[in-house]
């Protein structure tokens, strides 16, 4: 009799909580809704819908009147200047990659094993060269490079230069947008390695220590692992942006009165199409193909990284 009371009870208790708990519940999906709408919206506006308009243009056939198949992106495969741009892509990435990734993750455990006030200021100091972000570090990096006004003249007379299409000639490139983005980059990314390092529990750091671990046991096997996801979101967005490289081979070309191929990258390429051919469904194939080359680079960096594993 008296279970049969608590049964009862329980119902009773749990129809008149039930319609409490839809409301939280409510609550919290319209809550998440309104956190989620402005990235959906950015992701619409900036993102699926671009997508989709390139895809669409680069079936055209090139006068624009009508379905072309896959006839652009023959034109743009076939043209003699496709492979060389990616061919220069990577080799940037190929001294860019290594050092930006080396580099932070030194400066961050060095960082990481600093007294508070003493890592903090350093912390500032590794930030300041990507605050000069965009032109203002091309501009600065124009006086670097020119032998005449150059605070390290005595490095280019070393090689043997004596003016600014001598240092920035074609050969030389890679090597000096891979140091623009290596100085304008790497402070930033020091501090989201310096975020992940301090999120690791101090209990974690205590028990490799009891363990036995010595100071480079616990980087090489506690601290690197744990920023590991860090890693991979860092190599994937730098990979990105070396796919998008725009800005510093088009205005070196310009300062150097065209010594710099004005098709030097996939992103000038895609620009020559657009603006000085006038094709445009090849400029779009040149953006699509850009865009599934990046991607499937970045699924290969989220799979190795395991990226969103922690997160599951």
């Amino acid at each position: 009799m008296t279970q049969q009371v608590l049964v009862r009870h329980r119902s009773r208790t749990r129809a008149s909580s039930a319609p409490a708990v839809r409301r939280v519940r409510a609550r919290k999906g319209h809550a998440a809704a309104v956190l989620v709408a402005p990235y959906v919206l950015l992701l619409l506006v900036g993102g699926l819908i671009p997508t989709g308009y390139a895809v669409v243009k680069s079936l055209q056939n090139e006068a624009e009147t009508g379905f072309g198949g896959l006839s652009s992106y023959q034109r743009v495969a076939g043209d003699f200047r496709f492979v060389e741009t990616f061919a220069n892509v990577a080799l940037v990435l190929c001294v860019w990659m290594p050092l930006l990734l080396t580099a932070a993750v030194v400066l961050a455990l060095l960082v990481d094993a600093s007294p508070r006030r003493f890592g903090a200021s350093m912390r500032f100091v590794y930030y300041l060269p990507g605050a000069f972000a965009g032109i203002a570090n091309f501009m600065l990096w124009l006086f670097l490079l020119n032998p005449g006004q150059s605070p390290v003249d005595f490095l280019w007379h070393g090689f043997g230069y004596t003016s600014l299409n001598e240092v920035a000639q074609p050969g030389n490139l890679p090597f000096i947008i891979a140091a623009m983005l290596f100085f304008q980059g790497t402070g930033t990314w020091v501090v989201v390695l310096c975020g992940g390092l301090n999120g690791i529990p101090d209990e974690l750091l205590e028990a490799a220590k009891m363990d036995g671990a010595t100071a480079w046991g616990v980087v090489w096997s506690v601290k690197i692992p744990m920023i590991r996801p860090w890693l991979g979101y860092m190599t994937l967005l730098n990979l990105a942006y070396g796919f998008q490289l725009f800005l510093e081979p088009q205005v070196l070309g310009q300062v150097t009165h065209g010594l710099i191929s004005p098709q030097w990258t996939p992103n000038q390429l895609s620009f020559t199409y657009a603006y000085q051919i006038l094709d445009t469904p090849a400029a779009a194939a040149m953006s699509v193909i850009l865009l599934l080359v990046t991607l499937g680079l970045g699924l290969l960096v989220v799979h190795r990284s395991r990226l969103f594993q922690d997160e599951r």
